[in-house]
């Protein structure tokens, strides 16, 4: 049996992702070659690529042939960030290609997932917690991208091509008729709303509780680190500023204040254009969803985007 399948498109690659008993010779195999013991090796179930648990101290994130620029993009990133932020994140141990596939192997950091315990949090940990994250998202856009800046599609591209997709992505994940129907407008008014002549700086685009680690402190639950950098890219500064503010502050204004705070926007900052532009660049987020959106029923209180726009940013905090 072969080690590494041919892998035609997503779907063939979650099949077998989802199939230990044919990833998991690969699984040893790697480990072997690179002298780390994998003690009854387990796989997460997110994530768009293959990641394992090899042994409580070290992962191993399989990439197969298509997805070769997020080895890149991951490999370049973890490099260039190691020891600049305040907070830790992956460390390589080992990487290697075989076949036109590829893998890392990380360290595993201590922490508990974002996801498990961010709805029991009390009010006040949520916010420590939101400012924590504005203050590394600076702390990544502050470093020079250098290659990065090469490694993935110029600013205005991959905006082209969002907004060249938008409509079908959003009609087929059941956006109401009233928000798809001012979709068109809102797309047309792009190039008015976003910025052109911008400095580009890092982006995750993944600020997002699922790659994020807690801790609970004396003091409280707080961010402790941060692991996912497959899906990182160079663009406008505010592209970073979606994920918690629309998954996590839920439209609550403290929230809406801490977070934006920790990144360094002043409260004069916070005026409509920043909420339209905010709003745009939700609807053009590769991973735009608004079926996600972190706020109860919030589609039987909406008949528009300006609707949509004063749940998720209020006017006034």
């Amino acid at each position: 049996m072969t080690l590494w399948p041919d892998i035609a498109d997503a779907e063939d690659f979650i099949r077998w992702r989802s199939a230990p008993h044919l990833w998991l010779p690969a699984v040893i195999r790697i480990a072997e070659r690179e002298n780390i013991d994998a003690v009854s090796p387990c796989s997460f179930e997110t994530g768009t690529n293959l990641v394992v648990d090899l042994n409580g101290h070290a992962i191993l994130k399989v990439f197969p042939p298509i997805y070769a620029a997020q080895y890149a993009v991951e490999r370049f990133a973890l490099r260039l960030l190691d020891g600049r932020l305040s907070l830790p994140i992956p460390r390589i141990l080992a990487e290697g290609e075989d076949s036109g596939w590829s893998w890392l192997i990380i360290t595993k950091l201590p922490g508990t997932v974002g996801s498990k315990v961010w709805p029991a949090l009390s009010e006040g940990d949520r916010i420590s917690i939101l400012g924590d994250i504005g203050r590394v998202i600076a702390e990544v856009q502050a470093v020079d991208p250098k290659e990065l800046l090469t490694m993935q599609p110029a600013r205005p591209d991959f905006i082209r091509q969002q907004a060249a997709g938008c409509i079908k992505r959003h009609r087929r994940q059941g956006l109401s008729e009233p928000l798809l129907a001012e979709l068109p407008a809102l797309i047309s008014a792009v190039p008015s709303v976003l910025p052109t002549d911008v400095q580009p700086v890092i982006l995750t685009g993944e600020w997002i509780p699922e790659n994020l680690l807690l801790t609970e402190t004396p003091d409280g639950w707080r961010l402790s680190a941060v692991t996912d950098f497959g899906d990182v890219m160079t663009g406008w500064r505010e592209y970073d500023l979606l994920g918690p503010s629309t998954f996590m502050c839920a439209g609550v204004p403290d929230r809406l204040r801490a977070f934006p705070d920790g990144y360094g926007v002043h409260a004069a900052d916070y005026d409509h254009a920043m909420r339209r532009r905010l709003t745009t660049l939700m609807m053009l987020h590769r991973a735009s969803d608004l079926r996600h959106v972190a706020i109860s029923d919030w589609q039987s209180r909406v008949t528009g985007f300006q609707d949509l726009e004063d749940l998720i940013w209020p006017r006034t905090l």
